[in-house]
């Protein structure tokens, strides 16, 4: 481990579960190179992280440095994302603003299994919690997920980087390193997939036990299913699965401050820790 990845915060430092089991975290001093050469178009799977807000000089600096150690290699990542891992407030300098970028703040939330607290409104009837093998699952998750962000995307793309999410987290699946999970409810004489999120730990590396950390992945409910108390039992369901059945003690989310989503959570019993902060800007 560098000395880079000792200093991350929790937030960062679980995100890159998913870049270190199939892609690469390249330590180049003063910052990391994240890729995921399975999937160039996942912004978040293809970006540098530094440890410093932005200062005078550096879009020009880290777009060079995007352009050299990503594009290059991957002529497919035509976004730009960078990462800021630092405690205090980030703002967008007028220069990032300029060149199109965006800034988003991310917080962490963690919970032990102590602070887990009941959900204020079970499962409606009729629906049911169910831990997926997505083996079989993987296209009722991948149409879940269009169905909650394709609006926000160009769909044929999106669809294609949703099926090269769900094929990662089949693979981490087999290696035992965590499922996906959802909520399954009868609508027209059928079953739907209304709701869904994953929950992994890192790989196990060469001498050490098995993590006991585990991190949330896109937890989503689908827009016709919303306002039902579902999001909220389903992480319910999904901590007590990742306390009781992985062994797990202490799991991660992180969440927008700002979004309501926040609130379910922390109702749950999560807790709020330090931000993460993210630039990024669509392809051109």
């Amino acid at each position: 481990m560098t000395s880079l990845d000792r200093d991350l915060s929790l937030g960062w430092r679980t995100d890159l579960i998913f870049a270190r089991f199939d892609g690469h975290v390249d330590d180049r001093g003063n910052h990391l190179c994240v890729r995921t050469p399975g999937n160039p178009t996942f912004w978040w799977g293809n970006f540098l992280l530094f440890q410093h807000a932005p200062g005078p000089g550096d879009l020009e600096r880290w777009m060079a440095l995007f352009a050299e150690e990503i594009t290059a290699r991957q002529p497919a990542s035509r976004h730009r994302a960078f990462g800021v891992d630092v405690r205090e407030r980030v703002v967008l300098p007028p220069d990032f603003a300029a060149a199109g970028f965006t800034l988003n703040e991310a917080t962490v939330l963690t919970l032990a299994p102590g602070q887990l607290l009941a959900p204020r409104r079970p499962l409606p009837p009729g629906v049911a919690f169910r831990v997926l093998d997505l083996a079989r699952d993987g296209a009722a998750v991948v149409d879940q997920q269009v169905a909650v962000d394709a609006a926000r995307f160009e769909p044929g793309a999106y669809r294609e980087f949703a099926q090269r999410q769900v094929e990662r987290y089949l693979a981490m699946q087999r290696a035992g390193l965590g499922h996906w999970f959802g909520l399954v409810a009868q609508a027209h004489g059928r079953p739907v997939l209304v709701a869904s999120c994953g929950l992994f730990r890192a790989s196990r590396r060469a001498g050490e036990p098995a993590s006991r950390l585990g991190r949330f992945q896109y937890v989503s409910t689908h827009p016709a299913w919303r306002r039902r108390g579902l999001c909220t039992a389903l992480v319910h369901a999904v901590c007590r699965h990742g306390f009781e059945a992985m062994g797990l003690d202490t799991l991660v989310m992180m969440a927008d401050p700002d979004d309501v989503a926040i609130a379910a959570y922390e109702s749950l019993g999560y807790r709020r820790g330090t931000s993460t902060w993210q630039f990024e800007r669509p392809p051109r």
